[in-house]
């Protein structure tokens, strides 16, 4: 699974890492670090973790279909 974050967008709320800590991660206050590979295993966090994004600076493929995934974010 790709992520892509935007980190001009990100404002450093850090819902991700609370939501998907083995993907995301701050370092420091205000920078985040993430594995744009994520693990398969990590599908259900992650679609959590993009919804909860409250500037939308996640974007991953292939979480459609998943309960509070990207795409039920959308809408």
């Amino acid at each position: 699974m790709r992520l892509v974050v935007d980190l001009n967008r990100c404002q450093g709320y850090a819902q991700c890492a609370f939501l998907a800590p083995d993907v995301f991660a701050m370092h420091g206050e205000e920078s985040l670090v993430y594995n744009p590979r994520a693990e398969e295993e990590q599908r259900e966090r992650l679609a959590r973790a993009v919804a909860a994004c409250p500037v939308q600076a996640i974007t991953a493929d292939g979480l459609d279909g998943v309960a509070g995934g990207a795409s039920d974010a959308a809408h």
